[in-house]
């Protein structure tokens, strides 16, 4: 079973990024979990999302304390909770930021980054920092785990998108995948 974190603020679509991403995890085969957690339900205010997929059906039904993977959406986020909480050795992350790797503290057990200026893009875009399908592009690059065109059937079939809206979402998703600079860190595990 691989486990997965989402990090954001309350309006920049952490929730959605998880059903989006369920829905291609489904696509491809996979028994998938979606859990959202709101915390203070505001905008701006730190929310998380949960995903779970296995192959085989999944009964845990809780929120995920040792994720695999901890996708922040913000690149504020951080300051506010500690996203590397529970992260699992030789864990992956997915953080939207404009930084480099040498300028972010990662803890040892991280062992794969990926870096995406997912805000810059967003408002090249959107004209907003609405950044969940970008990191969603993301994610498919650092991790392989679910191909982009699965992505794409899932935001094609995301009801209530309009064609522009759908447009300008398929272009995130593209550039997200595109844009992102993939790390592997040579770092001995936690003893």
């Amino acid at each position: 079973m691989y486990e997965i974190r989402l990090h954001g603020r309350g309006g920049q679509g952490a929730v959605m990024a998880a059903n989006l991403l369920a829905r291609a995890l489904v696509e491809e085969g996979q028994h998938v979990v979606a859990i959202p957690s709101f915390g203070f339900e505001r905008r701006g205010a730190p929310v998380a999302a949960f995903l779970r997929f296995d192959a085989q059906p999944i009964r845990r039904m809780t929120n995920i304390y040792e994720p695999d993977c901890v996708v922040c959406i913000d690149p504020t986020v951080g300051r506010a909770v500690n996203i590397f909480d529970g992260l699992r050795e030789h864990g992956t992350l997915v953080q939207a930021s404009r930084r480099t790797l040498g300028e972010l503290q990662i803890p040892d057990r991280v062992a794969t980054v990926g870096l995406c200026d997912a805000v810059g893009i967003a408002l090249q875009i959107f004209r907003r920092p609405i950044t969940n399908t970008i990191m969603l592009g993301a994610f498919a690059r650092t991790t392989g785990l679910v191909p982009l065109e699965a992505l794409r059937s899932a935001l094609g079939e995301e009801g209530g998108l309009r064609d522009a809206a759908l447009d300008q979402n398929l272009e995130a998703l593209r550039r997200g995948y595109e844009e992102t600079a993939v790390h592997r860190l040579e770092r001995r595990a936690a003893a």
